[in-house]
C-alpha cells in the first residue's frame, strides 16, 4: 500500500465532476471487458484528452490497475502514438505494472520510435478533439496526425452549421508551440474537449464542406487534404452518421429523459445557447406585469399564467423553421457528452434533440422543455 501511495504523488487530482465522468468510463469499459468485446468497442469506451494532461495520466493510472489481457493492446492504441514525453512515459509505466501483475506484454505492441508509421497504424495515428457546440452552431475540431495525412502535424477547424467551414488550418507546431496552442484556447475558456473517432470528424469537415460557399479559403485549405484523410478513414459514404452512434431510446425512456433536460439547459456546457439580454429583457417586462397583476389570483393560476408566458417567450425566441438546427445541436451534444464520458446528460440532450427534431413536446408542459429552460434561466 505504501508504494502505492508514493506511486500516486505528483498527479494532481482532478475536479469532481472528471473524477465522475472517468469512473463513468471505467464502469462502462468493465462491463465491456466482461462480455468479451473487442478492441475497436474498448477503444470507444475510454476517451484520452490531448488537451488536459492531468486527465490522460489518471487514465492511465487508472488503466494499469485493471489486469486483463485486452488492457495492453487498449493502452497501445489509446497512447502508443502520443508525441508527448509525459505521456510515453506513464504509457510505459503502466505497461509494466500491468506485467508485473501477470499480464503478458508483446514485444511488438509499441512501434519503434525510429521506424516510419506503418500505414496499418496511420489511421490509429489520427487524432481528433472536438470543443462543444456552441449556442451559433460553431464548434472547433482539431485533428493531430502525421504530416503526410494532415499538411502539417495539425489541422485547425472552426465548424458552423449554417456556413460550413469557417476556418481550416494545416499547422506544423513543435512541442513547446503545440502546448502553447492548447493553452491559449483554456485561456479562451474553452478547456472542455472530447477526444473523437478520426472517421466522425472528417464526416463532420465534409457536412462542413457542403455548406461552405465556393471561394472561401477554408475551402482551398480543406480541398487539397480530403484524399489523404478519405484513404486512411473512407470516403462519406463509408462513415456511420451521427444518428447510428447515439443508442436507440424508447417512448417511455424519451418522455422521462425529456423532462431531465432542463437541468442541461442551466448548466455550463450549454450556457452560450442562453438568449441575450437584448432578446430576454421585454419578456422579463412581460413576466413583471404578470407577478404585478391587480387581479387577485390563486398560486396555482399565477404559476400557470408564467407559465404561459414563458411557453410565448420560447416561441418567439427559438422559431419553428430553427428548432431542426437546435435539435441537431443537441444531437450533437449528446454524443459529444458519450465521448466525455457523461452518459447521463448525453441520454438528455439527445431525447430532447429528437423531440425537437420530430417536433414531439413535453407531456408536462406546452413547450419543449430544454427549450423552455433556457428561456427560464435566462
Amino acid at each position: 500500500h505504501k508504494k502505492t501511495r508514493r506511486a500516486a504523488v505528483g498527479l494532481a487530482p482532478l475536479p469532481p465532476e472528471q473524477v465522475a465522468a472517468l469512473q463513468e468510463q471505467l464502469a462502462r469499459l468493465a462491463d465491456a471487458l466482461a462480455a468479451g468485446e473487442g478492441l475497436s468497442t474498448l477503444q470507444g469506451l475510454v476517451t484520452p484528452r490531448t488537451a488536459d494532461m492531468a486527465w490522460d495520466l489518471h487514465l492511465l493510472r487508472e488503466l494499469e490497475k485493471i489486469p486483463h489481457p485486452a488492457i495492453p493492446p487498449l493502452l497501445a492504441a489509446l497512447f502508443g502514438q502520443s508525441p508527448d514525453k509525459e505521456r510515453r512515459k506513464a504509457l510505459k509505466r503502466a505497461l509494466h505494472v500491468l506485467q508485473t501483475r501477470g499480464v503478458s506484454i508483446s514485444t511488438d505492441l509499441l512501434p519503434r520510435e525510429q521506424l516510419a508509421t506503418p500505414v496499418a497504424t496511420e489511421t490509429l495515428a489520427l487524432t481528433a478533439q472536438l470543443s462543444p457546440v456552441f449556442g451559433n452552431g460553431e464548434r472547433y475540431l482539431v485533428l493531430e496526425g502525421p504530416r503526410d495525412i494532415l499538411d502539417g502535424n495539425l489541422l485547425v477547424a472552426r465548424l458552423s452549421d449554417e456556413s460550413g467551414l469557417r476556418e481550416c488550418l494545416p499547422l506544423s507546431l513543435k512541442r513547446k508551440e503545440r502546448e502553447e496552442f492548447w493553452e491559449h484556447f483554456r485561456s479562451e475558456g474553452l478547456s472542455d474537449w472530447a477526444t473523437a473517432p478520426s472517421d466522425y470528424a472528417v464526416r463532420l469537415l465534409e457536412e462542413a464542406l457542403a455548406l461552405t460557399p465556393d471561394g472561401e479559403p477554408s475551402r482551398d485549405h480543406y480541398l487539397p487534404l480530403r484524399e489523404n484523410l478519405w484513404h486512411h478513414v473512407g470516403r462519406l459514404a463509408d462513415i456511420p452518421p451521427l444518428e447510428e452512434r447515439l443508442p436507440s431510446l424508447s417512448p417511455e425512456e424519451r418522455r422521462v429523459l425529456l423532462e431531465q433536460a432542463r437541468g442541461l439547459a442551466a448548466g455550463e456546457l450549454c450556457r452560450s445557447w442562453l438568449p441575450s439580454l437584448e432578446e430576454i429583457t421585454p419578456w422579463v417586462a412581460k413576466l413583471q406585469e404578470v407577478k404585478d397583476s391587480p387581479l387577485v389570483l390563486s398560486e396555482q393560476q399565477q404559476q400557470l399564467r408564467q407559465e404561459g408566458v414563458l411557453d410565448e417567450a420560447t416561441a418567439a425566441l427559438f422559431p419553428k423553421d430553427t428548432r431542426p438546427r437546435w435539435g441537431r445541436r443537441l444531437l450533437e451534444t449528446a454524443y459529444f457528452l458519450d465521448l466525455s464520458g457523461r452518459g447521463v446528460e448525453a441520454r438528455a440532450a439527445q431525447a430532447a434533440g429528437e423531440a425537437l427534431l420530430s417536433g414531439e413536446r413535453s407531456s408536462l408542459a406546452g413547450e419543449n422543455p430544454f427549450l423552455q429552460e433556457l428561456v427560464r434561466y435566462a
